[in-house]
């Protein structure tokens, strides 16, 4: 029997998936990180070594999802995973009354449709097929402060994230038949490309509506905040935690300036925060 724990991150090629990989990797984990492209698999392997194992496949292609499964299955030669860290998504930004409905669909298909095939595929592996030996695994969902509190021009984003909540409580609890233990963990803002590419998006089509000026300056506020974000191998850290500890919590808030950006808004009334919020970015007068 290998001595060796093997835990498959998905979304491994940049930000918190390959931050997770080294963590674990110098924990002296064996990584399976999914990748889209060749050259990322071919970069990884190189930079991590033969203990990282480059799986090619996107989240929303359940043929490959499953392959992959077929793949560290084999490899794990009749063991089990140790652990699945569900961390490939994107961001989907916009005010949700001029996004299209194929937006919407695109940001559930990748982040919730995603972690759903994903967990389906390597539920057996984790310890739901009895033939396998070991301890039963762990899920870690890796979601959002916005999981817990809705945020303007990501509400595609925020509600995917609401949703994998929702989803990991449920799973949560019918998993217990077969010991396979769900934790999420919610990070605020966190320094890593997902926020780029956000950024990078060319909102100038929402100039002509009501929330132009509004945007802009939503915008400026989001790029500072990014600057302020903890470094994705914090999160990396937490999520070896969720895996490791005898008894991990249900959920993880890693979130920077805590008070200011977690404690407070999750303890005021909601009415409150909605005042806060629109006259931050403008969206009250007064």
């Amino acid at each position: 029997m290998s001595a060796k724990r093997s835990v498959v991150i998905t979304g491994a090629s940049t930000g918190i998936g390959w931050a997770t990989a080294k963590v674990l990797l110098d924990k002296g984990f064996r990584v399976f990180g999914t990748v889209r492209k060749q050259s990322d698999a071919d970069r990884l392997s190189a930079e991590f070594g033969k203990d990282f194992v480059p799986l090619l496949a996107d989240v929303t292609d359940e043929a490959a999802v499953r392959q992959a499964a077929a793949r560290v299955g084999e490899v794990l030669d009749g063991e089990r995973l140790a652990g699945l860290v569900n961390n490939a998504g994107i961001v989907v930004g916009g005010p949700l009354l001029h996004l299209d409905a194929d937006e919407i669909r695109r940001q559930m298909e990748v982040n919730l449709v995603g972690p759903f095939m994903v967990t389906k595929a390597f539920a057996p592996l984790l310890g739901s097929d009895p033939a396998r030996t070991g301890k039963p695994g762990r899920i870690v969902q890796i979601s959002s402060v916005v999981g817990k509190m809705g945020v303007p021009f990501v509400g595609a984003y925020s509600a995917s994230k609401f949703a994998l909540e929702g989803m990991s409580e449920s799973l949560r609890r019918e998993l217990l038949l077969y010991g396979i233990d769900v934790i999420v963990v919610g990070p605020g803002a966190v320094v890593t490309p997902i926020w780029d590419k956000a950024e990078a998006e060319d909102f100038s089509r929402f100039d002509v509506t009501d929330y132009g000026p509004i945007i802009q300056r939503f915008l400026a506020f989001f790029a500072e905040e990014g600057k302020k974000g903890l470094a994705p191998e914090e999160i990396g850290r937490t999520i070896y935690k969720a895996l490791t500890v005898s008894k991990p919590k249900v959920r993880y808030a890693v979130v920077p300036q805590r008070f200011k950006n977690w404690t407070m808004p999750m303890l005021l009334p909601k009415r409150v925060v909605d005042r806060l919020v629109g006259k931050q970015f403008g969206l009250v007068k007064g």
